[in-house]
């Protein structure tokens, strides 16, 4: 495996960083997940846009031009031989010392790399997933805007080790006013009274690409939808729900909490919206 590592394609036992890098120490940097779908990059533009948006907000300089970045996944993609991959593009504020002064860090560290993934079986695409409520909340929007994409996902992951605990693949957060705001990892949407909802960003979840890919596709399908914040409530009273992400696609949600969502099986609206992001994968995004 290679990995491309401020400006070098290197061996994967070669690909270090610094134990003085404030990535490591202090999680701070950003980070996108991406995909490839037969030698083809989704969504990569969007990707790198956020990822420079992330930057900015957090006032971290990306020491490269985007479309020198963009070029550096392609040839990561490449050099592999990978035409369906995930992508990891990760830059760090740079090494530094033990203090938090991001000023102490005069370069920032960019690496890419690029794999395979299977974050849930196939077999649950098919089914479905049980979830569970869990009792870490969000970092408030006030706090840690969830537009920020950092490196530092100690909140998401205290929420992955009560799912771990509870013996479900996926917790479900809610903000600090008990509001739906998203997963560990994926965004949150539901079918109630035949509107698709998903939260807002203010209820505290990231501005997914794969959750905005899909508000766009119910738009095209004539499919109702809005942003709206909802609790734990609607959920059990939904017909359909399903979660979103780079990495984890659509997945269909058929129980939460122990209740059936719906007759408990993926409804005819997650099917539909699966079908036609398949299809746009397919056809779309940045040839490697």
């Amino acid at each position: 495996m290679k990995i491309w590592l401020n400006g070098s394609l290197v061996a994967k036992e070669q690909a270090v960083v610094s134990v003085f890098d404030h990535g490591l120490l202090y999680g701070d940097g950003v980070f996108e997940g991406i995909r490839a779908y037969d030698g083809r990059v989704f969504k990569l533009g969007e990707h790198l846009a956020r990822l420079w948006n992330s930057a900015r907000a957090i006032m971290l300089e990306i020491p490269l031009a985007r479309d020198a970045l963009q070029a550096a996944v392609l040839d990561t993609l490449r050099a592999n031989g990978l035409r369906d991959a995930y992508i990891r593009l990760v830059v760090t504020r740079g090494t530094g010392d033990l203090g938090l002064d991001p000023r102490k860090c005069p370069t920032a560290t960019v690496f890419i790399i690029a794999d395979t993934i299977t974050l849930y079986a196939a077999e649950l695409y098919e089914r479905g997933l049980a979830v569970a409520t869990v009792s870490t909340r969000r970092i408030p929007a006030v706090a840690v805007d969830p537009r920020i994409k950092s490196l530092n996902y100690l909140n998401n992951i205290l929420a992955k080790i009560e799912a771990n605990t509870l013996g479900v693949p996926e917790a479900i957060m809610l903000n600090l006013e008990g509001r739906v705001a998203e997963c560990t990892g994926d965004n949150v949407f539901i079918v109630r009274r035949g509107r698709l909802l998903t939260p807002p960003i203010a209820d505290g979840g990231l501005e997914g690409i794969t959750r905005d890919t899909v508000l766009d596709l119910a738009r095209s399908l004539a499919i109702p939808h809005a942003e709206e914040s909802f609790t734990p409530y609607e959920i059990y009273t939904a017909e359909e729900c399903f979660l979103t992400g780079t990495a984890a696609e659509i997945i269909p949600v058929v129980k939460v909490d122990t209740r059936p969502i719906g007759p408990g099986t993926p409804g005819p609206v997650t099917r539909r919206l699966t079908a036609s992001f398949r299809e746009m994968t397919r056809r779309e995004g940045v040839p490697v």
